[in-house]
């Protein structure tokens, strides 16, 4: 019995999803569970896996579509469905069967079926705004995709006179040859392989927005400080062998200034906070966001109730989040709430940085590079490990003092890991 492909429940907040790619060509055999076509939301990428045995008969929505939980992708039919190349099936349908009916091959190409009803132009964003950019008519190209759907490359060549275009609203001089395409135009750079169009993913569109949403909506300042590593470094030294026999993981950083930031925090409730209309609300759990580069820019899982996690706990978890973020295997679950962010460009060679606010939070702390440098110290220049902090907060109910302050303990806890254990 057929069964309709839909967009699932994508998370709280979370209401629509583009189309990434179809991992299933229509005429494909499925079995239940495997994956058909994949999503991008703005947190996380996942896929659609068939809830039956069977064909995929049908693609409803191309990549690029932007598609709405609950809403139909396509169809998954009987396990001894032969697909027709065209048929009845609707406009997006696209058939990979090595050889269609016979009394449908002369007929199937005529009509690519462009045009649905309603009269509305079918083409991908991406040709939409290419079109707009090169003040193309949509209504004139012929396209090339799934169910006629219009293309960047049907765009890019109507530029050229290479695509196949509709008969035009204003007649040719000349009916029996082709008006030429006027030459006064160079062609664009990315013709001869100077420029490339890479359409942003979901999730890098959520990235700049609300980027810009965290700017514009924040009065966000930034306080810096500088942290002198040498107890932390000898402690990892006299122990990562110890540690990581006994735990089975290794003593890095993060497990020092997330315990640093909780005691700070602790002391500085308001960093610890979010806004909520004309209200502040406190929050005397500890959430902590540990930013993880990928390859479509950083995501921010959570440590949950890190106050109430050891060393090994909290390093254990951060390389679990770490390593799901980087295989794109994270979920809805894990990129949520957080109280707090800790991100380090040190890994990266940073040496100084403002960080960006993670809205709602009002403050996050910036970790770099650990690089010996002079320092004045008991009337002496002594050469220490030393790494500046970055502390951005929210002025509207942070302030200035408090900040400093803040970071000043982070600073000092730091550096007397005793106090850290005792306080973090």
């Amino acid at each position: 019995m057929p069964a309709e492909i839909r967009v699932p429940a994508l998370g709280e907040s979370v209401v629509e999803a583009t189309v990434g790619k179809w991992l299933k060509n229509v005429g494909d055999t499925v079995a239940v569970g495997d994956p058909l076509v994949s999503l991008e939301t703005d947190k996380v990428d996942m896929e659609v896996p068939a809830e039956q045995a069977g064909v995929l008969a049908r693609i409803d929505k191309a990549a690029g579509d932007t598609v709405a939980v609950g809403e139909t992708l396509g169809s998954l039919g009987a396990a001894d469905a032969v697909p027709t190349e065209n048929g009845s099936k609707p406009p997006a349908a696209v058939s990979t069967t090595p050889a269609a009916a016979p009394d449908q091959s002369a007929t199937a190409p005529a009509q690519p079926q462009a045009q649905p009803m309603g009269g509305a132009v079918q083409a991908t964003p991406v040709a939409r705004r290419l079109a707009g950019e090169e003040g193309i008519d949509l209504a004139g190209l012929q396209g090339s995709g799934p169910g006629g759907r219009i293309t960047k490359q049907d765009v890019s060549g109507a530029r050229t006179g290479s695509a196949p275009a509709a008969t035009p609203d204003i007649p040719a001089p000349v009916p029996s040859t082709p008006a030429p395409v006027p030459a006064a135009r160079p062609a664009p750079a990315a013709l001869d392989g100077r420029e490339q169009r890479i359409r942003m993913s979901r999730r890098r569109q959520t990235i700049a927005r609300r980027l810009l949403e965290a700017q514009h909506n924040a009065a966000m300042l930034t306080t810096f400080n500088e942290v002198d590593m040498s107890a932390i470094m000898e402690v990892r030294k006299r122990r990562k062998d110890s540690f990581k026999e006994r735990h089975g993981v290794g003593l890095g950083f993060m497990s020092f200034f997330t315990k640093a930031a909780i005691g700070a925090l602790k002391a500085y409730p308001r960093l610890n906070a979010e806004i909520q209309g004309d209200e502040i609300v406190l929050k005397t759990y500890y959430d902590i966001g540990i930013a993880v580069g990928v390859d479509e820019g950083l995501v921010v899982p959570v440590v949950r109730d890190a106050d109430r996690k050891s060393f090994a706990q909290i390093e254990r978890e951060i390389g679990e989040l770490a390593g799901r973020a980087r295989g794109n295997t994270l979920t809805l679950t894990d990129l949520e709430g957080g109280t707090f962010t800790i991100t380090n460009g040190g890994v990266y060679g940073s040496l100084l940085s403002t960080p960006i606010l993670n809205a709602p939070q009002v403050g996050i702390l910036g970790m770099h590079k650990i690089e010996e440098r002079p320092i004045a110290l008991g009337g002496q220049v002594v050469i220490r490990p030393m790494m500046y902090l970055a502390m951005s907060y929210d002025h509207r109910i942070v302030d200035g003092s408090e900040a400093v302050r803040f970071l000043v303990r982070i600073k000092e806890l730091l550096e007397d890991p005793e106090a850290l254990l005792l306080e973090g």
